[in-house]
């Protein structure tokens, strides 16, 4: 199955759908260091060497056309800067708004799926009718905003057709939030997934299901201890519950408990087997480089070791280090490496990053979890695969 990948940043999204076994046709990225660091890391993407195009220039001006009915699955994370919490919030009046060449995209080339990633403040209530429109026109890409319409109008024509019953829709949407440490992601980052499957495929899908919990790593520090032995920390500097936190584990053992998934993963189960930056031993292991210079101020206290790390963000005007820094247990902290920024973003070592410390922090605050990723995209493989073999055996 085959794929092009808009908006790629630095490629968790697009490493993912290779892993789940997609082939990239073309990587669509305009961000100079973005693409080196895509060109840099080649070899990751199954071994495809120079066979994907990668178009190093504004996704407005790729041709969609020349890829008309040939692709399995257009994948991408529109720039989230005009809907995140963070950001100016203008929405569908920020230049930087994506999402209008994202459903472009899918006119021209009608593909069987489509899955795009945008931040949490893409649900926001100031949003919600943009997002219902953006949900809209990917139902129904074929019916094109007239000229001099405005995006309000042509949402409540969007409305009448789809209230109507009377046009089939040509895409079945879902979206969901999705908490990336319910998915084995050692950070608790909350993002928007926005999955279209092709209504004539005739197949049903839904999100994957949660793999760890909050609960379990609860259960693994106090109660069971397991999480400690797995580090080898001594009983004595393991420390007691959270007052917060005592009547939910005393909840949590007592009943009977399935605990059928598995614990968050934490920065300490992240970063285990990574030196210290400041010892010669870092030099062995890429991108992993002390930064000097971590402090804490209010609402920006760092990561704690044994918690999933707090989302990592790009920031607008430089990355804000407040939710990039490691703190430890005896309150010093310090600034994430980018290569313990990239195993939070579950990007192997092997995997180099291109530009200085602001601008590849920037990359990664900036991916799709290459897990996340994986996790997504391999369910949507599944049921194309599905749609294939019920095409195949009509056929015959």
């Amino acid at each position: 199955m085959n794929n092009i990948e808009l908006f790629a940043g630095a490629g968790g999204l697009a490493m993912g759908m290779t892993r789940a076994g997609f082939v990239h046709d073309a990587v669509v990225e305009w961000d100079a260091d973005a693409c080196q660091t895509i060109r840099d890391n080649r070899a990751h993407y199954s071994g495809q060497g120079e066979t994907f195009e990668l178009f190093d220039d504004d996704a407005r001006k790729f041709n969609y056309d020349a890829h008309k009915d040939l692709i399995d699955v257009i994948s991408g994370g529109p720039p989230c800067q005009p809907f995140s919490m963070g950001g100016k919030h203008g929405g569908d009046t920020d230049a930087r708004d994506m999402f209008p060449v994202a459903i472009e995209s899918i006119r021209r080339i009608n593909p069987k799926a489509f899955i795009f990633e945008n931040v949490k403040g893409l649900l926001r209530e100031s949003f919600a009718s943009y997002f219902e429109s953006i949900i809209l026109q990917l139902t129904y890409p074929e019916v094109v905003r007239k000229k001099n319409e405005t995006w309000l109008e042509h949402l409540a024509r969007l409305e009448r057709i789809h209230s109507s019953g009377k046009r089939i829709p040509k895409y079945k949407i879902l979206f969901r939030l999705l908490n990336a440490a319910d998915y084995g992601v050692p950070q608790k980052r909350e993002r928007v997934f926005i999955v279209g499957i092709r209504a004539d495929l005739g197949v049903e899908w839904s999100f994957p299901e949660p793999t760890h919990s909050e609960d379990e790593l609860l259960i693994a520090k106090y109660v069971t201890g397991t999480y400690w032995d797995k580090h080898g920390v001594p009983k004595k500097q393991r420390p007691l519950p959270p007052d917060r936190m005592k009547s939910r584990i005393a909840k949590l053992t007592s009943g009977n408990a399935l605990w059928t998934l598995k614990p968050w993963q934490t920065v300490r189960d992240a970063i285990a087997g990574l030196p210290d930056p400041q010892s010669k031993e870092a030099s062995k292991f890429h991108n992993h480089v002390f930064n000097g210079g971590a402090r804490t101020y209010p609402g920006h206290t760092g990561s704690p070791l044994d918690e999933p790390a707090k989302t990592l963000k790009a920031g607008v005007h430089g990355v804000p280090g407040g939710e990039n820094m490691l703190a430890y247990p005896d309150g010093t902290v310090r600034y994430f490496t980018v290569r313990e920024a990239a195993r939070i973003q579950t990007f192997p070592d092997t995997y180099r990053f291109h530009g200085s410390w602001s601008e590849t922090m920037r990359q990664l605050g900036n991916a799709v979890p290459v897990r996340l990723a994986e996790i997504v995209s391999r369910s949507v493989a599944d049921v194309l695969r599905l749609a294939a073999t019920k095409s195949s055996s009509r056929g015959h």
